[in-house]
């Protein structure tokens, strides 16, 4: 969708949510509809998301609105946008925090730029696996006070985490060995300080750009390559025109569901716990989904011609883990951090 569309979009939104405002009395689908009392209308949440409908995302988080419609008698429901309907992942950011859209996913880097803290999430060897990423990104002890920390000065309430998988890199003209295979070469990156850092350290050149951009920029010739787990390489047809893919296996990413602090507020207790409930069985379900569908991502891309291929992934970790100390320069990141390796001790 272009932007003239979306920010049509976004204004007709508002405008709609104004209107049922006034309307009602009161807040648009708000307390009264989780409450016990009166025939209030349901809520409707819009979830945003730049996944297509084919990715685990999608269908884990279309049965999260399955689930929670059924838990709350129809006061909850979630309608899933995927494809980048809403805007990119920059956008969702603003318009949860607005209460434009209610929901949406949105990736650690994204956060970062609202809390340095997030940075910790997307930073090389601070996961040993996925299993260990999803056991911390589900554990209020580890991760709450930094989930919490938007909602006072953004309205944003990070609900919780889905794993990104391994990611490594891909390029238009050839397996990538070692780091010097990359030097020079333009890679696509999330608009992130660590993965600036990150490509710089390979000693590529950097490309921040949106993720609904990758394609064309790589058909075009204005990117050598990107960096991403073997799911969204597929789904999103990179291979077509970057069928290198190196196991690189540098970080272990994270995707993260936030929400709009004062939509959640204004669920009723009973309603709140079905929410999180809800949520829990779809981390797991997307967890499930990733693992079996990696394997079928990497075979729908094989037969479309990618050369998936083992590297010396030592060499890349050499080359990046000395970001740790520059990018942890804070007490509250190390302390995150190392509550993140204690958990895998």
């Amino acid at each position: 969708m272009r932007k003239t569309s979306r920010l049509a979009f976004v204004m007709t939104t508002a405008l709609a949510a104004v209107t049922l405002a006034a309307c009602s009395g009161g807040t648009a689908g708000g307390a009264d509809a989780g409450s016990d009392g009166g025939d209030v209308a349901p809520t409707t949440m819009k979830l945003a998301l730049n996944q297509t409908q084919t990715h685990p995302s999608f269908i884990a988080l279309e049965a999260f609105g399955e689930r929670l419609t059924e838990a709350t008698d129809g006061r909850w429901n979630i309608e899933v946008f995927p494809d980048s309907q809403l805007g990119d992942q920059a956008e969702y950011l603003q318009s949860v925090g607005d209460g434009v859209i209610d929901l949406a996913i949105v990736s650690a880097p994204q956060l970062e730029n609202l809390n340095d803290d997030f940075v910790i999430f997307s930073l090389p060897t601070v996961f040993d696996s996925i299993e260990h990423q999803m056991s911390v990104l589900s554990d209020p002890a580890v991760v709450g006070d930094v989930y919490a920390s938007l909602e006072d000065s953004n309205s944003i309430t990070v609900v919780g985490g889905l794993t990104q998988g391994a990611r490594s890199v891909y390029t238009k003209d050839g397996i990538a060995q070692t780091p010097e295979d990359l030097a020079g070469g333009k890679i696509r990156v999330q608009e992130s300080p660590v993965f600036i850092g990150m490509i710089n350290a390979l000693g590529a050149s950097p490309t921040p750009m949106a993720y609904s951009e990758v394609y064309t920029a790589l058909q075009s010739g204005v990117i050598d390559g990107a960096e991403n787990n073997e799911i969204s390489y597929s789904t999103q047809k990179h291979y077509e025109v970057a069928p290198f893919y190196s196991y690189t296996r540098h970080l272990i990413g994270a995707d993260f569901l936030i929400s709009n602090t004062d939509t959640l507020a204004s669920m009723s207790e009973e309603d709140r716990a079905a929410f999180d409930e809800a949520w829990t069985a779809t981390w797991e379900q997307h967890t499930e989904l990733w693992m079996a569908d990696t394997e079928k991502a990497i075979a729908d891309a094989t037969a479309g011609g990618a050369t998936f291929e083992e590297v010396d992934s030592d060499s890349f970790l050499d080359a990046l883990t000395p970001l740790l100390k520059e990018f942890i320069t804070t007490d509250s990141q190390q302390t995150l951090f190392d509550a993140i390796k204690a958990t895998a001790e």
